[in-house]
């Protein structure tokens, strides 16, 4: 009770104080709720011939504009309900943290993630947003908490698909979640794998009433939104390896429908890879870097909707402040692989520690030195490393091996599609977790004499 009150109490603050009309990608999901609470559906007015018509709408995943549509019919759309909204999400966010490094981490720890998860300067500065990321994160640390709780029941494969249903209707890459399910049932590996399909059928049974109405509504079918060709495409095309709007000139100049529109893209994104395929891996690094190096979305979202509120050097001043507190998050998260205190632990295993030690620390440092702060390589040596087995390492567990999967299929995700910093905010509780790990006992030692 009292994590969630300090999480919820600075939260409701900035929900209110910073609440301003939507924009960007806001304004779509604003409008999208807005539509579906008159009863409109998930649609748009178009003019056609001098008259406005309806037409069904499916660009942006429905998720998020179904789940403000809810409060939208009962409170009317007021622009202080997805901040709130976010706001109570953030601080229940922060107790699941708690609760699932409990057994992970033991009491103090895991009051320190719980404590991270809830003073989050980008987390709490992200409220006023009209945006998915908190719900996401919500919904990822309910699903590993359900996973974790049930742990080799089936209650976990059907409360779990659940919440995967709801998450992907939010975010469709979440599928790529579900063999990493797996990770977090106990072998063997045959079960684990059933459950893991299992937990995928559920959530599918959720999804296909969407993907039916976009067959059946579209110029075509859709399982959940008509952007993943989109931003395949951008990813192709970037050169900075962050968001570019496309044109017609790039590739798709006449188009009649979104689906159609979406599959151009996608082919046009085939095409330059296929084209290209040196130059579009060159551009990973590019894309990690957007995605893990910095966190300032927060910051420009808040001054497009109010731009006199925020003045060069405060924006400069707060998007310091955000980026500071994430790269010092990565750096603990990525130290959680890690054992310490190495006098307790055999010749072989201190020599192993060390030289990981050594190595996270030279990335850390590089990442600091560096005046682009490179700490995206973190996010793809630790999670690698953590799943080899190096004599001394500490204790993994389903949690840590969840985490740590959640984190690598996240990084490659975006460097097939493109990187955002706003994309890591989904991960910020989990990277809590990890931090409250770091330089702990190896397993052998946390154990005792008798796993010797």
């Amino acid at each position: 009770m009292a994590l969630g009150m300090v999480a919820l109490l600075p939260r409701l603050f900035v929900a209110i104080a910073w609440a301003r009309e939507p924009v960007w990608d806001g304004h779509y999901y604003h409008v999208g709720a807005s539509r579906i609470a008159a009863g409109l559906g998930y649609s748009e007015d178009v003019l056609s011939h001098g008259v406005l018509v309806w037409k069904p709408w499916t660009h942006y995943p429905v998720g998020y504009s179904a789940l403000l549509s809810l409060f939208y019919r009962v409170v009317g759309e007021h622009l202080l309900v997805a901040p709130l909204l976010n706001a109570v999400l953030g601080a229940a966010t922060a107790i699941l943290v708690h609760r699932i490094a409990l057994p992970y981490v033991g009491p103090t720890r895991s009051r320190v993630a719980g404590g991270m998860a809830a003073l989050h300067p980008g987390l709490i500065a992200y409220c006023p947003l009209v945006m998915t990321e908190i719900p996401t994160a919500f919904l990822l640390v309910l699903l590993v908490w359900t996973l974790l709780r049930f742990r080799g029941q089936w209650h976990a494969a059907i409360f779990g698909g659940l919440i995967l249903g709801v998450l992907t209707l939010m975010r469709p890459a979440s599928l790529l979640l579900v063999p990493l399910i797996a990770l977090s049932e106990p072998q063997p590996w045959r079960r684990a794998a059933v459950r893991a399909l299992a937990t995928l059928g559920v959530a599918l049974v959720l999804v296909l009433p969407w993907t039916a109405r976009n067959c059946a509504r579209m110029d075509g079918c859709a399982l959940v939104s008509t952007n993943g060709g989109w931003n395949l495409a951008i990813g192709a095309i970037t050169e900075t390896g962050r968001f570019q709007t496309l044109h017609g000139k790039d590739g798709c100049p006449v188009v009649t429908g979104q689906v159609q529109q979406d599959d151009c893209w996608a082919q046009v994104a085939w095409r330059k890879i296929k084209d290209a395929p040196g130059h579009w891996l060159a551009l990973a690094p590019k894309k990690l870097a957007q995605t893990f190096d910095h966190e300032s979305f927060a910051v420009e979202y808040v001054h497009e909707a109010d731009p006199g509120a925020w003045p060069e050097p405060r924006r400069e001043a707060a998007r310091g402040l955000l980026t500071t507190a994430h790269l010092a998050l990565l750096a603990a998260a990525a130290l959680s692989i890690v054992a310490l205190p190495l006098g307790r632990l055999r010749r072989d295993e201190q020599y192993w520690q060390i030289g990981l030690l050594i190595l996270l620390s030279g990335l850390i440092f590089y990442g600091i030195a560096d005046d682009q702060h490179p700490f995206h390589w973190l996010m793809v040596v630790a999670p690698v490393v953590a799943f080899l087995p190096i004599p001394g390492r500490p204790y993994l567990g389903a949690l840590g091996r969840v985490a740590m999967a959640v984190v690598l299929v996240t990084a490659l995700t975006h460097v097939v599609f493109f990187g955002e910093d706003r994309y890591h905010l989904f991960l910020s509780p989990l990277l809590c977790v990890l931090a409250a790990g770091a330089l702990r006992e190896g397993e052998r030692v946390a154990r005792g004499p008798a796993s010797t």
